[in-house]
């Protein structure tokens, strides 16, 4: 029988919920001009989390409510715009750890915009800052 491999996050505890191709309407671009209608986008998102507890006692307050951030995502753009999907990439990955509390989360924004590409992708990974111990600054 051969040694079982730990990974490290696997010895951490890390799960993941993903949200796969997630299609929203954003207003972004670099001229203005691109920016004023929403255009098709698609997410990926991953959230990093320990759940274990939640698989043992089946509560979703053990876990993120992926329909939840799946909503929010939905709506995320309204009223808003950005110029690149960059700074669109890192909003989504600032308002989900603030909101939704994973140790850390990927955020991928699809862009249908050259013609001869099937998409472009911009993908950034983010991770919930630690408060130091009380005393320390």
């Amino acid at each position: 029988m051969m040694p079982m491999r730990v990974t490290r996050a696997c010895a951490e505890g890390m799960d993941t919920i993903t949200i796969k191709d997630l299609s929203v309407f954003y207003c972004v671009g670099v001229p203005g001009k691109e920016r004023a209608k929403p255009q098709r986008l698609l997410l990926n998102v991953e959230m990093m989390l320990d759940f274990s507890s939640a698989t043992v006692t089946d509560d979703l307050t053990q876990t993120i409510d992926y329909h939840a951030v799946s909503l929010k995502l939905l709506r995320f753009g309204k009223n808003r715009s950005w110029k690149l999907i960059e700074k669109l990439a890192a909003d989504i990955a600032e308002m989900i750890l603030a909101e939704f509390k994973p140790q850390s989360v990927s955020v991928g924004v699809k862009k249908f915009i050259v013609a001869e590409a099937r998409y472009i992708e911009v993908s950034l990974v983010r991770s919930a800052r630690l408060d130091p111990p009380r005393g320390e600054l």
